[in-house]
């Protein structure tokens, strides 16, 4: 049986081919790279479903296909303007009934989506220091809220990594990962990409539960 980490090239492969035709490059608090990690961490959840008598090229294709075209709807075509005419100089948007409609329903939401100047929007990102945070505390929820989500080899993984600052060879020793590759790490695209979907989980976590 093979694990997620064991076929972490293909998957890279997989979701890298989907890179050039993401083009929300208005959508100002995501790019490609957020949506790599999404799908990495979907496919990580999903593991379980794929038939491992069966190559793994065409699962991934499908699962990776499905999830950027419910990404894409999510972060921008749920929100777009749905007149087919819209954009045309001569259309009178004030009068057509669809705009309006959108402009009634959607505009608010489509407006946050998109990238707004730093100008307009100085006090909404200014970063304020909370000294009133528990870092100790949050660290315990969030650890807390991690373990049901991961395996426990994965749980221990994490720990490492970000609780217990163990070094990558000490993680990539513990999780019996190797390289054929002169002067590289055993396992440290495996660890990259662990951290990655750690990482992600824990953002995820973090925003729902508001640890912080």
């Amino acid at each position: 049986m093979y694990d997620f980490e064991d076929k972490i090239e293909q998957i890279n492969v997989a979701i890298e081919r989907k890179r050039a035709k993401w083009s929300l490059d208005a959508v100002a608090y995501i790019d490609y790279d957020d949506i790599k990690q999404i799908i990495m961490t979907h496919i990580y959840k999903k593991w379980h479903l794929w038939d491992q008598s069966k190559p793994i090229e065409p699962w991934l294709s499908r699962v990776v296909s499905n999830q950027f075209k419910n990404l894409l709807r999510n972060h921008y075509g749920n929100y777009a303007n749905p007149c087919p005419n819209h954009s045309f100089h001569h259309h009178d948007s004030e009068k057509c009934p669809i705009c309006s409609k959108w402009r009634r329903s959607k505009k608010s939401a489509y407006d946050v989506k998109l990238a707004v100047t730093i100008e307009n929007h100085t006090n909404e990102i200014q970063e304020k220091k909370d000294e009133n945070l528990d870092l100790d505390t949050a660290t315990k929820k969030l650890s807390a809220a991690m373990e049901p989500q991961l395996s426990k080899r994965h749980f221990k993984a994490f720990k490492m990594m970000f609780i217990e600052n163990n070094t990558d060879e000490q993680i990539a020793k513990y999780l019996g990962f190797k390289t054929n590759e002169k002067k590289r790490s055993a396992g440290y695209k495996q660890i990259k990409n662990l951290k990655k979907i750690f990482q992600q989980k824990a953002r995820q976590i973090i925003i729902e539960k508001d640890i912080i």
